[in-house]
């Protein structure tokens, strides 16, 4: 099966013409999403200062972009989160497991400098559709 861009109404403006990257593919039986992070449908990063706030926005932007491919969060096998200030590991930690409630995907998470100043959290994930 070919490689399908996924490109959400919401994400749309996405990526930014500098980063040139898709919001998120699938190739067969396999979702991948781009790191996210707080965008919202305009391109503005939502949150500034607050990783709660920016960690709902990045899983919901997540969520849309596996729903395009026709999957779930409960279909997400694997995650990376990047976080600026590993100290945010708590009150990011929190917002995840509201996500991911039950049978929660394998996770990595360390420190990394992000793209812009003002992004607290980059999430990316891994899903699969087969039975």
């Amino acid at each position: 099966m070919p490689k399908r861009v996924l490109r959400p109404r919401n994400l749309a403006f996405q990526p930014r013409p500098t980063y040139p990257y898709s919001p998120g593919t699938r190739g067969g039986d396999y979702v991948y999403t781009a790191g996210q992070v707080a965008w919202n449908d305009k391109g503005e990063i939502v949150g500034i200062g607050d990783v709660r706030a920016q960690t709902r926005q990045v899983l919901g932007n997540i969520e849309s972009i596996l729903q395009e491919a026709g999957a779930s969060m409960s279909d997400v096998l694997k995650c990376n989160v990047y976080l600026a200030d590993i100290r945010d590991f708590q009150a990011m930690n929190e917002e995840f497991a509201k996500a991911f409630p039950t049978d929660p995907p394998a996770r990595t998470t360390v420190q990394a400098a992000l793209a812009e100043t003002e992004m607290l959290v980059e999430i990316e994930a891994i899903a699969f559709l087969g039975k």
